[in-house]
């Protein structure tokens, strides 16, 4: 099948900029496929054909598996990363991100150094489905340089990779500890917080890194310049399974320190 051209270009630099602003990119990406399907087999039906089509088939091909999963597609989706339209790339990384195989690994991996920033902002979404140490060290490093829309799905997906191994979990913890207190974004800083709270339990039996997890969400809570973040770095600690924090939460209140 013929590819289309790269359509970057055609992109107008400031609207791309728009778009990839982070404010509004806190809930799953792909919620915004979903549609009335009454029939989940003929879907998926429709979109193993689709994937085989023309070029616009292709793309309702992978819409439909950025909802659905379906291991018959996997062979299908592959191809499309390598596709010279970002768009097309995009799609295809979200349906591997709702479809994960490690045959897809090395390839999203590798597309976090795309050119396009919406196809890094997929990957970094993505790679929350596809734990190990290679995807771990990658997304600490985005988190760290990337842009805001990429940097905070980075910090979602730390959570999502490391969350199953308490070593991941402590590393993790470090790095969204720091990115908490220094990041330049709010929205970003946010979701590390959230992102803490999620790893809070899986850090195993090391007090030590819970409490500082804990000792900087509540340093946030007191001292983040954003009242959004504040209150939801309190959200956080307030849905750990901690006896500790809720004490120190009861004891600021106590002494007026939060309202």
């Amino acid at each position: 099948m013929d590819k289309a051209p790269d359509h970057t270009t055609d992109l107008d630099p400031d609207l791309l900029a728009e778009a990839l602003e982070p404010e509004d990119l806190l809930d799953d990406p792909l919620d915004s496929v979903a549609v009335d399907r009454p029939d989940p087999d003929a879907e998926i039906r429709a979109g193993l054909a689709y994937l085989s089509g023309s070029r616009d088939e292709v793309m309702q091909g992978l819409r439909i598996f950025c909802e659905y999963r379906d291991h018959r597609a996997i062979p299908l989706l592959l191809p499309q990363l390598h596709d010279l339209c970002p768009i097309t790339r995009m799609s295809a990384v979200y349906a591997l991100g709702r479809n994960p195989t490690p045959e897809a690994e090395s390839i999203l991996l590798q597309l976090l150094q795309d050119s396009n920033g919406f196809v890094r902002k997929a990957v970094a979404w993505s790679l929350g489905n596809y734990p190990g140490a290679a995807v771990l060290k990658a997304l600490i490093r985005v988190l760290a340089t990337d842009i805001a829309a990429v940097r905070l799905w980075a910090a979602s997906s730390l959570a999502d990779v490391a969350v199953g191994d308490p070593e991941d979990a402590v590393r993790a913890s470090q790095v969204l500890r720091e990115t908490l207190r220094i990041d330049n974004n709010a929205v970003v800083r946010s979701n590390c917080a959230w992102s803490l709270s999620r790893l809070h339990d899986a850090c195993g039996d090391n007090p030590a890194e819970q409490h500082n997890s804990v000792q900087a969400l509540v340093q946030a809570m007191l001292e983040e310049p954003d009242q959004g973040v504040a209150e939801d770095a309190r959200t956080a600690l307030e849905q750990l399974d901690d006896p500790a924090s809720m004490a120190r939460i009861r004891t600021l209140l106590d002494d007026g320190l939060l309202n």
